[in-house]
């Protein structure tokens, strides 16, 4: 018997006899194949996510997928990127997902949503927004009522938007996933799954295939599996593909198999190695997998770029970097690389490969040094940045208390004794959330670090200011701490003095830059002083011109921060990322053409948190045609183990 998740008999027969063409996509489940149209149907697919490519080169990234032989393409949808406060909506400009799925479908791509509203993918939360934390007690990804309710509320917007890209609808979306990776959640409840199931049927219909994915053991399967949506394996190259397929068996005895995770490459964090995973090993897994008629997701085949805020993290407690280029067969730039060419050699032995050129590599510039010019510190320049003044309070208040989710607050207090010895300032509950940068009237005393750094000397009269700038570095975004509040999330004391009092300052760097922090204050002529182990957090300014005179220019470029030690930088307002090069890999941001311009110079705001170059004369960053992703000098340790995701475990 064919079973088949196909409109009804009754309307399929008169479509037939009326001869007209009919758009469907199913499982056969006694075939153990998907059907598209009424015909066997294996996809091979790649994951890029809209969220880490500008717009304006989507369209360039699709094409050379599909010129890769791809049939399809794989791609999240991250909640608080559309949804960053409660109830405000934005599908503009880099968020327009239905311009992006209208673009898959006129490249020839079909399109598997991974919808959430979880999704993992080294991204903020996991995806989640961070105003579901102002419930403290939540208990996210479960039948919780406060969660669910949110989780129905965006679903009932995200949803109705996707119904007419279905297949069946004339759309590219072949398949929704659930979810993600729920077996390796603590919660493991199935009421939550169930209500999903239920939400995603009534928003998306009875004939689309809904499905899970979750790591290829009966382990993750045990609680990520549920009647009703087709389980699916995540799984490496060079392991056991026989064995992992049995596992995918264990839950659909029948069907496709399928491994909607097949890593290229895998994710970086700051202070360890960037991960590199060699094309041969990569080629020789995925031969096998095609071989056994399998089908198969490369995740990723173009990482792309967490600007701005938006990377994740892991626990115990380490942030991935700007870059997610994830050594995927596309760069972070989206540069043809020789991965790309050995997976689509392979690919091309199991189906035809497009025709045509393969749209090239895109030229990058090196614009050279631009000098920076010191504006002020994060305290000469606070009426700016927080119009609205402090907030009071006796005990520390977390950011999402002070509904700031992204980027820094200032927590202001004085101190209660002179400390004219060193005197510790301690976070005994480990709770700087997650870097914290401390000055007394001015003058820079160290940093506190979540995890690693809990308790610094500082010196100082009774009275003086005590000013900790927390920055937050990315939610955690898998497994069970991802309800991850940020700030001063417990007491700091002073010779184990609980202090209290304070002025906390919420923050709004990115309007400041959007606005032209420069133009607001007045230049002070500063000489060069000597150079200190810290520096309070500083803002420099500068102006990058783009030459003439030379065709097609902008063009893509990257920036590095020779002598600069770890902050951010915006670029005509436009959010770039965090540098740190003083922990690596990442000594180079990637900077995208379309944030350019070549009429009028273009506006350089960088915010550098501990240690400039300029007490001397050489205060510039530098725009160069490399990128340098790779640094491994300036590492601290080795990655965790490849390819494991869980090796975390042991720590949910």
């Amino acid at each position: 018997m064919l079973r088949l998740l196909l409109p009804l008999a009754g309307l399929a027969a008169l479509l037939r006899a009326a001869n007209i063409p009919q758009r469907s996509f199913g499982i056969d489940y006694d075939s153990d194949c998907f059907v598209k149209d009424g015909r066997p149907f294996r996809y091979i697919s790649g994951s890029i996510h809209y969220s880490r490519v500008p717009r304006y080169y989507w369209r360039d990234r699709l094409l050379k997928m599909k010129m890769a032989g791809l049939d399809a393409i794989q791609t999240y949808v991250p909640w608080n990127y559309h949804e960053p406060q409660l109830g405000m909506y934005d599908f503009s400009g880099d968020k327009d997902l239905e311009y992006f799925l209208q673009l898959a479908n006129d490249t020839g791509l079909l399109v598997i949503l991974r919808a959430g509203p979880y999704i993992c993918a080294e991204w903020d939360m996991g995806g989640l927004p961070a105003w579901l934390l102002e419930k403290k007690s939540i208990v996210l990804r479960s039948s919780d009522s406060d969660y669910l309710a949110a989780v129905e509320k965006w679903m009932g917007v995200l949803l109705p938007k996707m119904r007419p890209h279905l297949y069946q609808n004339g759309g590219p979306i072949i398949m929704v996933q659930v979810e993600n990776e729920y077996g390796s959640y603590f919660a493991c409840d199935y009421d939550y799954l169930r209500s999903l199931l239920k939400l995603f049927r009534q928003h998306l219909g009875d004939e689309v295939v809904l499905f899970t994915t979750d790591g290829a053991s009966r382990f993750h399967l045990r609680c990520g599996a549920l009647q009703g949506l087709y389980a699916t394996v995540d799984f490496a190259p060079g392991g056991n593909v026989t064995a992992a397929f049995l596992a995918q068996r264990g839950s659909e005895p029948t069907g496709p198999l399928v491994n909607s995770e097949f890593y290229t490459g895998w994710l970086d964090h700051w202070g360890h190695r960037h991960s590199v995973v060699p094309a041969q090993t990569i080629a020789k897994t995925l031969n096998e997998i095609l071989a056994r008629g399998a089908n198969v997701n490369l995740y990723m085949f173009i990482g792309g770029t967490n600007f701005a805020y938006w990377n994740g993290a892991n626990m115990p407690y380490v942030p991935q970097p700007t870059s997610y280029d994830y050594d995927a067969p596309l760069s972070e730039a989206g540069d043809l690389t020789e991965k790309y060419f050995a997976l689509r050699e392979v690919i091309g032995m199991y189906k035809q490969l497009p025709e045509g050129l393969i749209p090239p590599t895109t030229p990058k510039f090196a614009y050279g040094k631009v000098r920076l010019q010191k504006v002020g510190t994060v305290v000469e320049v606070l009426d700016r940045l927080s119009a609205a003044g402090p907030v009071k309070s006796t005990y520390p208040l977390t950011f999402v208390q002070l509904k700031q989710y992204f980027g820094f607050v200032l927590y202001r207090t004085t101190l209660p004794k002179n400390c004219t010895e060193p005197t510790q300032l301690s976070s005994p509950l480990n709770g700087v959330h997650d870097r914290a940068y401390v000055s007394v009237d001015g003058v820079p005393q160290g940093v506190l670090e979540r995890d690693k750094s809990l308790m610094i000397n500082i010196t100082g009269k009774a009275g003086a200011n005590l000013d900790i700038l927390v920055e937050n570095m990315g939610r955690v975004n898998f497994g069970r701490y991802n309800n991850d509040f940020k700030g001063l999330v417990s007491n700091l004391t002073l010779d184990q003095d609980i202090l209290v009092e304070w002025e906390i300052y919420p923050l709004d760097i990115d309007g400041a830059a959007n606005h032209d922090i420069n133009g607001h204050l007045g230049q002070t002529k500063r000489s060069f002083g000597d150079p200190l182990s810290y520096e309070a957090p500083t803002f420099y300014t500068g102006r990058l011109s783009i030459p003439g005179g030379i065709p097609d220019l902008p063009q893509d470029t990257y920036v590095k921060f020779p002598g600069w030690t770890k902050g951010q930088i915006w670029i005509n307002g436009f959010n770039l990322g965090r540098y740190w090069p003083a922990r690596g890999p990442q000594l180079t941001l990637f900077v995208p053409r379309n944030i350019l311009v070549s009429s009028v110079p273009n506006n350089i705001t960088v915010l550098e948190l501990e240690h400039s170059p300029c007490s001397t004369p050489a205060c510039e960053i530098e725009f160069v045609d490399k990128p340098n992703i790779n640094a491994t000098a300036h590492c601290e340790n080795d990655a965790p183990q490849l390819f494991v995701r869980d090796v975390w475990l042991n720590h949910l």
